[in-house]
């Protein structure tokens, strides 16, 4: 279950950070999203990432694209990189002065699939996402790493915090629910 187009060597992971940050930095400081020339044929493979800023090992933002669009890699984590310094509602855009203390981290994810039954998820493994009359959330594989949660308190969190509804939601047999994987980079 969860097919993934190939792990990303370390150049090209090593290429998407510098991207992520050049991005962040020429935004918060002129509002300039930048254009790379990026020639590694794995970078321009379509697939979904999400970008997450940590400040003093904290959230300052994090926002992703689950679905591979038409756009290639690099430049989803562009758009990406501006969308979680700039439009992440949780926080005010970064500033200037912010800028030295990010630490950088991206999530390159394998396309999302069905799954028939919750108890399959496997946590840190899965990211998943859940949704129901057009309430929608997702967390990411390492939601599950970092918050030391079990199985239902993932599920019971992502249902109330993330989708707006019932903890137990995902017990539901109408549920929809899809898992993907992550790549992590750092």
């Amino acid at each position: 279950m969860v097919s993934n187009i190939g792990e990303l060597n370390d150049s090209e992971q090593k290429i998407l950070l510098k991207i992520a940050r050049e991005t962040v930095e020429s935004f918060a400081r002129d509002g300039k999203i930048l254009d790379f020339k990026v020639t590694d044929e794995r970078l321009k493979q379509k697939q979904g990432a999400f970008v997450t800023l940590n400040k003093n090992g904290r959230l300052r933002g994090c926002i992703g694209q689950i679905v591979p669009s038409d756009e290639p890699l690099w430049q989803v984590v562009r758009d990406m990189a501006v969308a979680a310094c700039s439009e992440d509602g949780r926080f005010s855009s970064v500033s200037k002065d912010e800028l030295s203390k990010l630490e950088y981290e991206i999530s390159v994810l394998s396309a999302p699939e069905p799954i028939s039954d919750w108890r399959k998820i496997e946590l840190g493994k899965h990211g998943v996402i859940l949704g129901q009359s057009g309430n929608r959330g997702v967390f990411l594989p390492q939601v599950a790493t970092e918050t030391g949660w079990s199985l239902e308190e993932f599920l019971s969190q992502l249902c109330w915090q993330k989708a707006g509804l019932e903890p137990s939601c995902y017990k539901d047999k109408n549920m929809e629910i899809q898992v993907f994987t992550a790549q992590v980079i750092k």
